[in-house]
């Protein structure tokens, strides 16, 4: 199971999607000089743990993405289901890059404030990258096992 590339990439990417539960994606400096923290679930005053906005379909979003790149790890015998959900996947993805994208302009135009981006906020790109390559091995090995089906 884990000598297979498909394997590796999806493993990478349950690993970088479950870091953003962790990391805040941004942060808001508005006209007051406050800072705000963007993260998964909402907007947050830096240093202080209340929320000053929450954003549920990012959590659900995320959660969705993490738990079907971590179920699809163990599907390596039904390759065909496998990039069906992947494929599913990575539309989700890049759904929540653009959800993300959206939720971090409009909080900075409430706010009339500036945008400092995090580096944890390429993970969603470099995800989407990682399944397009794992479909690709995935359907590779599908490619050999109907080859070798044919020459029985």
């Amino acid at each position: 199971m884990l000598q297979r590339i498909q394997t590796i990439y999806l493993l990478i990417i349950t690993m970088l999607m479950g870091a953003m539960f962790f990391f805040p994606f941004a942060e808001l400096l508005s006209q007051d000089n406050q800072i705000y923290l963007y993260s998964f679930n909402g907007l947050f005053l830096d240093g202080n743990e209340s929320v000053y906005f929450s954003t549920i379909p990012p959590i659900i979003l995320l959660s969705i993405i993490v738990l079907v790149s971590f179920v699809s790890i163990f599907l390596f015998k039904k390759r065909i289901l496998q990039i069906r959900l992947i494929g599913i996947n990575l539309m989700l993805m890049l759904g929540y890059i653009g959800l993300n994208y959206y939720y971090i302009k409009s909080f900075a135009s409430q706010l009339t404030g500036v945008i400092s981006y995090q580096i944890i906020i390429i993970f969603p790109l470099v995800s989407a990258i990682l399944t397009y390559l794992a479909i690709r091995a995935i359907g590779k090995d599908e490619a050999l096992v109907r080859s070798l089906d044919r020459i029985r």
